[in-house]
C-alpha cells in the first residue's frame, strides 16, 4: 500500500516538483495550496506525512503546524517544513511550532526523498 503525503504549497513549480518526486517514488500525493485547506485535508486524508511551506496565503506554516499539533486526530502526523524561508532562527521557529523536520529550498531532487523519509522514520 502506498504511503500518503499531503503537500501544502502555494508555489505551482514547487508543488509540481514535489509531487513528481513523491509519485516517482511510489507515494500517493494529495495537494493543497493554502493553510486552511491543508488542515482540512489533513483531517480528511490522514496522510502518513505532511510537507508544508511556511509562506502561505491565509495562514502561515507556523500557524498551520500549531493547529495540526493541537488537533487530536492529526497531532502525531510528521510535518516536514520545506521552505525558502531560511533565515537564521527559522529552522528553530519551525521546530518549536511542532514541525518534525525542516528542509531548505531549493531542494535537491537527488536527496529529497531520503531527507523526507529520515523524518518520517524518526517520528
Amino acid at each position: 500500500m502506498k504511503k500518503k503525503i499531503l503537500i501544502v504549497e502555494d508555489d505551482v513549480q514547487s508543488l509540481y516538483m514535489l509531487t513528481f518526486l513523491l509519485e516517482s517514488n511510489n507515494y500517493e500525493v494529495f495537494q493543497s495550496n493554502n493553510g486552511a485547506d491543508g488542515i482540512f485535508k489533513a483531517k480528511g486524508y490522514h496522510p502518513d506525512a505532511i510537507i508544508l511551506d511556511i509562506q502561505l496565503p491565509e495562514m502561515d506554516g507556523y500557524k498551520v503546524t500549531r493547529e495540526l499539533r493541537a488537533t487530536d486526530e492529526v497531532k502525531d502526523i510528521p510535518i516536514i517544513v520545506v521552505t525558502s524561508f531560511a533565515m537564521i532562527g527559522d529552522r528553530n521557529k519551525a521546530l518549536e511550532a511542532g514541525a518534525t523536520g525542516y528542509i531548505e529550498k531549493p531542494i535537491n531532487p537527488d536527496t529529497f526523498i531520503s531527507q523526507m523519509e529520515s523524518y518520517i522514520i524518526k517520528s
